[in-house]
């Protein structure tokens, strides 16, 4: 049986794909191991990696805000990201880099048994709700998958990068209170 001790370290080992090689630091994950809501992002950045957390830069900051939007923090909420290393110059993760690090990823959401996912960016929605999810149509939406109700929105570095898109993150983000509150 896992414990997130054993999780952790066993992942830090990680040698299945080559961004074991350019790492700093693994980047696990952070937060409750309680938690009933779930993020999950695509993966970490320069200064996630520097630091060994995710979220931790402009992006990191802006999630900060969003969980207090819906009077939440990080400490009552488990943050994650698909792939436990940083992709070289911040590009998406490579589907056998995805691959590679899913088993982690499922054993993180094992371990939490979270009642709410929520996907933070199309990578993440890709990897856990279905792989033709499209962002800008689906965000919002709630999914059943795998006895969990799972939600994309956008992720927060798309956010700093075209803010027009904010109110719609707005109304995600009353939609993940809405139901968490029921809970």
């Amino acid at each position: 049986m896992d414990s997130w001790d054993k999780l952790k370290t066993e992942c830090a080992d990680c040698r299945l794909c080559p961004l074991c090689t350019g790492r700093h630091n693994l980047v696990f994950g952070v937060g409750s191991e309680q938690a009933s809501l779930m993020l999950v992002g695509e993966g970490p950045g320069e200064q996630e990696d520097l630091q060994g957390f995710p979220f931790v830069g402009p992006a990191g900051k802006l999630l900060d805000d969003m969980l207090e939007i819906i009077d939440l923090d990080r400490s009552q909420v488990y943050i994650a990201n698909t792939v436990k290393c940083r992709p070289p110059h911040n590009r998406d993760p490579q589907r056998e880099e995805l691959e590679a690090c899913r088993p982690w990823l499922e054993r993180q959401i094992a371990l939490l048994s979270p009642k709410l996912i929520v996907c933070l960016g199309r990578i993440a929605a890709m990897e856990l709700i279905r792989p033709d999810f499209r962002i800008t149509r689906e965000h919002g939406q709630w999914f059943e998958v795998g006895g969990r109700r799972v939600l994309a929105t956008f992720h927060p570095s798309a956010l700093l990068r075209d803010p027009s898109r904010r109110p719609e993150a707005f109304m995600d983000l009353r939609e993940i209170r809405r139901v968490y509150r029921t809970l």
